[in-house]
């Protein structure tokens, strides 16, 4: 039989978050070995299950979901997507500048096909959340990632935004909050990078999945109600507000001045069409998600379970000699540092599989989020606290002795 290597178009694309790591831990799980995954940002295996009222939704609505919807949704689900939108106080927002989706990654990729033309670039967080730039590479463009500053609570640095604009630059993609640091953009970064996207007419594409995932009593702010006079596209969903990853269910929302944007709006509409329509039984709840009790807020405050798993992992992440870590502000991701002295590390990959082999526990590797230096990875802090308890353990034994070889 004819063999087939892998295609010349996705030799330049990297995506090892779900790379040589997580399929050594499948492999050992098909050996038999117990793996404890802190790699995953779906809660649905960590116990935290999904409103009571959203399933009655999927119940009450199959029978009437059994066709196609709209390219774009439903009308029930644009509606309340729109309504959220009035709530957040987003410029320019009509239902017809709605789509949904089969979750968010779908979306990114759908944006950066309609956008991109050979050697276009993206200017994309680093760190970042490496769907975006795979689909851009996916699409011809070239993903430049700036600087977002640890020192700096891990916000972007607006210098080195400004110093890897070029005359190909298309767009500035923002992480907010943050996927892997948790951290929670401030309402003078944000203005600083709308004044940044006015100044080199920039489409601003910002992802805010984690919007109602915020804790200490801060606020999110969308970056979109900062920028009336610009084309901002805005995703969301409730994979993680709303614990229902495996119902794939994400919209994004089109904003502020569409004047100079109406040939990559027709495209948006083309590619939306080709797939027909996103999972119309997951469209049916979004009206309820979004209009109900928000459950999630009890697990954000003192005494609920994700304020509380945080505050631990920080804390004990912190205590380990020769790891440092800033405190996320929102989601459920720490991204801390490494001593690469102390413990000789050249390769952070090399990290995360040796501490695999030896306490069965998964992370990720900095580099699965294309950071550039060997000397951080991410921890997920949704699993239950005993579980927490047993990796900082086992964590604080491994470093006492680990060096790189």
């Amino acid at each position: 039989m004819r063999e087939f290597s892998k295609s010349k178009k996705l030799d330049h694309v990297s995506y090892d978050v779900r790379g040589p790591v997580l399929e050594e831990a499948e492999r050992m799980e098909e050996e038999g070995v117990r793996i404890l995954k802190l790699n995953t940002g779906n809660p649905a295996p960590f116990g935290f299950d999904a409103p009571n009222e959203i399933v009655r939704d999927l119940i009450l609505n199959v029978r009437s979901s059994e066709g196609y919807s709209q390219s774009k949704g439903i009308f029930a689900a644009r509606k309340a997507i729109e309504q959220y939108c009035q709530m957040k106080n987003f410029p320019n927002v009509t239902i017809n500048d709605i789509y949904t989706g089969n979750g968010v990654s779908e979306l990114i990729t759908m944006c950066m096909q309609g956008l991109l033309d050979q050697g276009d670039e993206v200017l994309i967080p680093m760190p970042d959340y490496p769907l975006w730039t795979a689909s851009v590479s996916l699409a011809g463009g070239n993903p430049v990632h700036y600087i977002c500053d640890e020192e700096a609570n891990w916000y972007p640095d607006i210098q080195d935004i400004k110093n890897k604009i070029t005359n190909r630059t298309k767009a500035i993609v923002i992480i907010n909050p943050n996927n892997p640091t948790g951290a929670l953009y401030p309402k003078e970064v944000l203005e600083e990078i709308v004044k940044v996207a006015r100044e080199h007419d920039l489409i601003i594409y910002s992802d805010e999945i984690y919007d109602r995932l915020v804790m200490d009593g801060k606020i999110h702010i969308p970056i979109a109600t900062l920028a009336p006079d610009l084309f901002v596209v805005t995703l969301n969903g409730l994979s993680k507000s709303h614990r229902v990853a495996g119902f794939r269910c994400g919209w994004m929302v089109l904003s502020g001045d569409k004047s100079h944007v109406k040939g990559y709006i027709e495209g948006l509409n083309m590619l939306s069409s080709m797939r027909l329509c996103s999972n119309v039984l997951s469209q049916q709840i979004i009206q309820t998600a979004l209009g109900g009790y928000q459950s999630v807020d009890e697990l954000l405050l003192p005494g609920g379970r994700i304020y509380e798993q945080r505050e631990y992992v920080y804390q004990a992440l912190n205590a380990i000699p020769g790891v440092s870590a800033k405190k996320p502000e929102a989601a459920f991701y720490i991204f801390p540092k490494l001593d690469v002295k102390k413990f000789n590390i050249y390769s952070d990959e090399k990290f995360v599989l040796d501490f695999l082999h030896e306490h069965h526990i998964l992370l990720v590797h900095g580099g699965g989020f294309n950071w550039g230096q060997p000397d951080h990875f991410r921890l997920v802090y949704l699993p239950q606290m005993e579980d927490l308890k047993t990796t900082m353990k086992a964590m604080t034994e491994f470093l006492h002795t680990y060096q790189q070889k």
